[in-house]
């Protein structure tokens, strides 16, 4: 992987002015991202895009997150065009797409088969080669599978994958772990350990691509305020710090998971289910109801935003070991 310049800093300064400035991070509401397109009142998760931010993947489900579609969008005279099904996706269970810095892979996770037209009953980490036609054909990666779930995929720039496995030898039913490319394959995985593993779940990791900031959703967690919610945790010294939560009105009472900030690093996005229903001043008409139950906020899953700058990134490392 060839290495660029990390969004890392960049996060971490904007966190550290407005600390300066406000004397704590700012809490302010995330808002709905895209409207109409990624948001929408169907099921509707997990966004990511290209290291040039011009082309955008995102997750549209069932109700009952039976089955699962990635679709994507092209940024077009400063919009985003109409979403269509990803060329890769549209039969199986795909989802939690991230592309490498460099734009040479993509990773995803897929209920499809090895071999054969069945579908597996877990999902596995596969992965696509950027050719000069786009891109290759989707390949599993077998050195990474295991009998239970694989979720979300990313990587740092020297070649460090970090994912969720339910596979044995956690803490939990689903641990944070990593596995380092080896050039032709990943080595054998590492859990990540404690603090960051529990008794509980840790299932969505997001590594900055230094690998020294961690933003991940776990569940049963303290500070949590739901049922999954969002932590940060920095590498200091080749340890890593007791998780907090990530402030600024992120977590909420709902499920808030599948964490990713912009290739510029100004935003930081991600999942929620949380509900803005609210007692109407007067009975609905069937029309209403039809409406508000058909809208983003309905208490299916959206994809919210929020400035990085507000999120409590400061790092508590000395400066020795940043």
């Amino acid at each position: 992987m060839r290495p660029t310049r990390s969004l890392l800093p960049r996060i971490l300064v904007l966190a550290v002015v407005t600390a300066a400035l406000t004397g704590a991070a700012p809490s302010a509401p995330p808002t709905r991202f895209e409207e109409g397109l990624v948001s929408t009142g169907f099921d509707d998760a997990h966004v990511s895009f290209s290291p040039d931010g011009k082309t955008l993947y995102f997750l549209r489900s069932t109700p009952d997150f039976a089955h699962w579609t990635v679709l994507v969008s092209q940024r077009e005279g400063g919009r985003w065009g109409p979403a269509r099904v990803a060329p890769f996706s549209g039969r199986w269970n795909d989802g939690d797409v991230t592309i490498t810095r460099d734009g040479r892979r993509l990773f995803f996770i897929s209920n499809r088969p090895v071999e054969g037209d069945t579908p597996r009953p877990d999902t596995e980490i596969w992965t696509m080669e950027r050719t000069s036609a786009g891109w290759g054909p989707p390949r599993h990666v077998a050195e990474l599978s295991s009998p239970g779930d694989e979720w979300f995929p990313t990587m740092t720039d020297d070649g460090v994958l970090f994912f969720g496995s339910e596979r044995a030898g956690g803490r939990g039913k689903c641990d944070l772990w990593q596995a380092r490319w080896l050039g032709d394959h990943f080595a054998a995985p590492e859990n990540l350990g404690e603090p960051i593993n529990t008794a509980d779940q840790e299932i969505e990791p997001w590594i900055s691509p230094d690998g020294r900031l961690l933003v991940f959703s776990g569940r049963g967690r303290p500070g949590g305020a739901g049922e999954y919610d969002l932590f940060v945790t920095f590498r200091c010294g080749g340890k890593w710090t007791e998780p907090r939560p990530l402030g600024a009105g992120v977590n909420s009472t709902g499920w808030d998971f599948g964490p990713r900030f912009s290739p510029d690093g100004r935003t930081f996005f991600f999942t929620s289910n949380r509900s803005d229903w609210r007692a109407p001043p007067a009975p609905m008409t069937a029309e209403q109801l039809q409406q508000r139950l058909s809208s983003p906020g309905n208490g299916l899953r959206d994809v919210y935003q929020v400035p990085a700058s507000l999120l409590d990134l400061r790092s508590p490392c000395p400066s020795s070991e940043r």
